[in-house]
């Protein structure tokens, strides 16, 4: 494995190169939100002398180790892909081509913010991966950000001690440190700054139509694909008020046993995270996410979209066929709120913008047990991991993985997912109410 040295604005990183891509692990984009500085907005990363070694996944946020066992099984049973649980957690890596000629120019770049409800995963998960985006010349960067409690709580304490009198979206204000780290140095690896996509899946995917909504992400990515959670009323992207989000973090408090906010800051993140699970089963909906405060994110999700009040540009989004919130599905119509949020979006962009919206229904059910296309099921096709699962995989969905890498890598670089550069289809169409055009997977 060959080296290469990188410069960014804190010092020279060192990463892994092969023949066609290298890759940069564990960079970090903030300063550790450990301290005086848990349930602070994040603070840019501190420089390095001499060479940063970037060849290991560093941290994964703080999270309740045990989930479903369906999940378990699916991504989280590969110790190789288990880093070590921190606070100290905000850490991003790049998969970057490697530049054959100078004439080739930058590349586009794709930031991936993964799902887990906002109480789980990490950017290092057994299905990410940059690889086969980078042999089709798109840089790819995962992140890592701020879970649970220590992502999302929201107290009126903490509040007072912010500039903005803001609480309750570190984890998001991390998303848009990571977006704005990249903007600042992705051109050291190759990459164009001015077209950047965000993409996410569930909560990701959340995370995603958050920044779309958000002032303070403006500028910083010129296209967005939301996948499993993003859309119009779709029982995801729920509008969290302020009033309820301080009603949940004082539940958390009472379950804590403290009273004051100094408290709070002396219990271990594990703590918190245990006590979590005594407010998840006393609520309704994702008891720690984006919250509407009016300065990350003002206005509600549906109010803004319908109002035209969001990033004005491309979009694709879509669903899975055995979705989360799908209950009954008949055979071969495809139904639940993600997939008529999508719609619901699409339409409401038609009204509000030139811009174009693409919709995809990922339709194929997963071989190996009875899950179907259940959610993010569609993960292993879109990073073109399959060769890392435990399913008997046939040649069919290798052909659905690349048809899916091609279409999202079409979209990053141009906007438009149809076949460019010998790769891809040519008639997935914006979806119009007049021409309602969804792209089937599998």
């Amino acid at each position: 494995m060959n080296t290469r040295q990188v410069r960014v604005n804190e010092g020279l990183l060192e990463g892994e190169e092969t023949l066609s891509y290298a890759v940069f692990r564990g960079v970090p984009y903030a300063r550790p939100p450990v301290g005086d500085l848990r349930w602070k907005r994040p603070e840019p990363p501190k420089a390095w002398e001499g060479i940063r070694q970037a060849v290991v996944f560093q941290n994964r946020a703080v999270q309740n180790q045990k989930g479903k066992a369906f999940y378990q099984k699916e991504f989280y049973a590969d110790p190789e892909f288990l880093p070590p649980m921190s606070e100290d957690c905000l850490y991003l890596n790049i998969w970057t081509p490697v530049k054959k000629k100078a004439e080739d120019g930058a590349y586009p770049v794709a930031v991936w913010i993964h799902g887990g409800a906002f109480l789980g995963g990490y950017g290092s998960e057994i299905e990410f991966d940059g690889a086969e985006f980078a042999k089709r010349g798109v840089i790819l960067v995962t992140i890592n950000y701020r879970l649970g409690p220590l992502g999302f709580l929201a107290l009126p304490q903490l509040a007072l001690e912010d500039p903005a009198q803001t609480t309750g979206n570190y984890g998001i204000l991390d998303q848009i440190a990571a977006l704005r780290w990249v903007k600042e140095n992705i051109a050291s690896f190759g990459g164009d700054p001015d077209r950047v996509t965000v993409f996410g899946q569930s909560a990701g995917a959340v995370s995603v139509q958050t920044l779309c909504n958000s002032p303070l992400a403006r500028g910083l990515f010129a296209r967005a694909i939301m996948q499993s959670g993003g859309g119009v009323n779709n029982g995801l992207a729920r509008d969290l008020h302020r009033e309820e989000a301080y009603r949940i973090g004082e539940m958390l408090m009472r379950s804590c046993r403290c009273d004051r906010l100094s408290q709070m800051r002396e219990l271990s993140a594990e703590v918190l995270c245990k006590k979590t699970q005594t407010v998840i089963g006393k609520i309704k909906g994702l008891p720690f996410s984006p919250m509407c405060d009016e300065y990350v994110l003002p206005g509600t999700y549906d109010e803004n979209i319908r109002a035209g009040r969001i990033a004005d540009i491309p979009y694709l989004l879509g669903s899975n066929a055995n979705d989360i919130l799908v209950r009954r599905r008949a055979v071969g119509r495809p139904g639940g709120k993600l997939y008529q949020g999508c719609i619901d979006w699409a339409l409401a962009r038609e009204e509000t913008s030139e811009q174009k919206t693409y919709i995809y229904y990922f339709n194929r059910a997963l071989p190996g047990d009875r899950a179907g296309a259940f959610h993010s099921a569609e993960l292993w096709y879109v990073f073109g991991t399959l060769a890392r699962s435990w399913r008997p995989f046939e040649e069919w969905d290798y052909e659905i993985s690349d048809a899916m890498i091609c279409a999202w890598c079409n979209f990053i670089k141009y906007g438009d997912p149809n076949g460019r550069e010998g790769c891809g289809s040519d008639d997935w169409k914006p979806y119009r109410r007049e021409d309602p055009c969804i792209r089937d997977f599998g």
